[in-house]
């Protein structure tokens, strides 16, 4: 309805002077890079090759991972390399929200593990709570808000879900002038605010600053160097990891594979997962007259309720409210396959122009300053899975499905007792046991994947109903309901 309200035109005109990059990345001063393995002042080369644990990957959950090891141990040796930047990938190129749901909403929760959905929930809500404390403890200067989330509906029958959702809990659906007040949109007929729902950070900022605490606790991090191969010690306790970089290999008594959306250093893994890329697109600051025309002045982060989902978030600047929009599109390229030029996609960021000036008509004639994409690792079940091979040495996880700004200080924790070799609550949850289902081999995955989205836009046109195919998709364990 949007794309035919808006003319292309003036959403190309108003995308016509953004910048090809990622804001988040423009708008914050990046540390310094650190030395390559074996280059001059590195922190690690050949002759400073051992580790007790070595973390490949740092992004949000190589850090979380290398800071929380020294945290639980000062005298653990913790080297972790990353291909080129601290959060250069997903971790930097995100909107910010830091939800507390580990399972990527409650229903695909139920769906999935409806036997530990209910504590999952407490241990999601606990996670967010000691990354705040995380962030203040170090001072990180993340601009993290605790900011709630206001869930929208465009669509009759997505209020009387709301309805329904807000009668368990108590919360008000508001309508009307009520929601106007609230964010002032003429496309949304009810929304539902949960001010426990999801905290806004500054991504890069986060990742950043997760790189210099990690770095004061004594962690050694080299970059622009990545890891090529892993060979595996087939049992437990009898020899190290040996991690093959250009510079040299790296031996560790333990490893964590950290690398999410990059293929696998242990293949078998590589099935599990997909990359699918997501885009956002940020305005330029706002005038005063243009924010009182909009309200929003909760500032919470906005998500609508359609299978192909927007959020919103806004982004305070001394300039002016600048506004993030993204989400809808998830394009997913033959083959698995990664490339620089799938992080632009000028369609997709015309239809969320377009979707924009239909949301906040008072704004149709504001510009947008950037447009970027990046890849986000999916699974099956659409959040984290874990793995512990190499006779106990070696573990993983993956599959975070765009929810991982939370969710991966959870999966560190989860890796750090899988090394531990103890049994803990978190190692005996079914969803670090069990893994969901793997993807088939091309050309199924892309056709099942074509197939699925589809299905979902059928879905949204057709009052939420899911069709014969996404009812097959829930039967065998692979259906997405957040």
């Amino acid at each position: 309805m949007a794309e035919r309200q808006v003319p292309e035109a003036l959403a190309a005109r108003n995308l016509a002077g953004a910048r090809q990059s990622v804001y988040w990345w423009d708008t914050a001063e990046a540390p310094e890079a650190l030395p390559a393995f074996g280059a001059p002042g590195a922190q690690a080369g050949p002759g400073a090759n051992t580790a007790d644990l070595a973390v490949v990957g740092g992004g949000y959950t190589g850090l979380w991972t290398a800071l929380m090891a020294k945290e639980r141990d000062p005298d653990r040796d913790v080297l972790l390399l990353e291909g080129a930047r601290c959060g250069w990938a997903a971790s930097g190129r995100n909107g910010g929200f830091l939800e507390p749901s580990l399972t990527h909403g409650d229903s695909n929760g139920e769906q999935h593990a409806p036997s530990e959905n209910a504590r999952l929930r407490q241990l999601g809500a606990a996670n967010a709570r000691e990354i705040a404390a995380t962030i203040e403890r170090y001072g990180i200067d993340a601009d993290y808000r605790a900011s709630g989330e206001l869930i929208l509906a465009s669509e009759p029958h997505q209020v009387d879900e709301l309805r329904a959702e807000a009668s368990g809990t108590g919360q008000e659906v508001l309508t009307g002038a009520a929601l106007r007040a609230r964010v002032d949109s003429p496309l949304y007929l009810a929304g539902l605010f949960d001010p426990d729902a999801s905290a806004i950070v500054h991504p890069t900022r986060l990742a950043w600053g997760l790189r210099r605490a990690a770095l004061e606790a004594g962690v050694r991090i080299v970059e622009h160097t990545p890891v090529r191969g892993l060979d595996q010690p087939r049992a437990h306790g009898l020899r190290p990891v040996r991690l093959r970089t250009d510079g040299g290999d790296v031996v560790a008594q333990q490893a964590v594979l950290a690398t999410n959306v990059f293929p696998s250093l242990i293949r078998r893994l590589r099935r599990y997962t997909v990359p699918v890329y997501d885009h956002a697109i940020v305005t330029e600051p706002l005038t005063p007259e243009q924010e009182a025309a909009i309200g929003w002045a909760g500032r919470e982060g906005l998500a609508d309720m359609n299978s192909r989902f927007h959020y919103i978030r806004p982004i305070d600047t001394p300039e002016g409210l600048r506004i993030l929009v993204g989400g809808y599109d998830a394009h997913y390229h033959f083959g698995r396959t990664l490339r620089r030029e799938y992080e632009h996609s000028p369609a997709t960021a015309r239809r969320l122009a377009q979707h924009f000036a239909a949301i906040f008509p008072q704004l149709a004639d504001v510009r947008f300053t950037h447009s970027w994409g990046g890849a986000i690792d999916t699974c099956s079940r659409f959040f984290s899975f874990f793995d512990l091979t190499c006779g106990g040495r070696v573990a993983s996880a993956a599959g975070f499905t765009g929810l991982g700004v939370g969710a991966t200080r959870f999966a560190a924790n989860v890796m750090l007792d899988l090394l531990s070799g103890e049994r803990t609550e978190l190692t005996e949850l079914e969803i670090v046991r069990k893994k969901p289902i793997p993807f088939p081999p091309e050309p199924l995955a892309w056709l099942g994947i074509r197939t699925t989205t589809a299905a979902m836009i059928r879905s949204d046109r057709n009052r939420g109903r899911r069709g014969p195919w996404l009812r097959a998709m829930d039967a065998v364990g692979m259906g997405f309901d957040s």
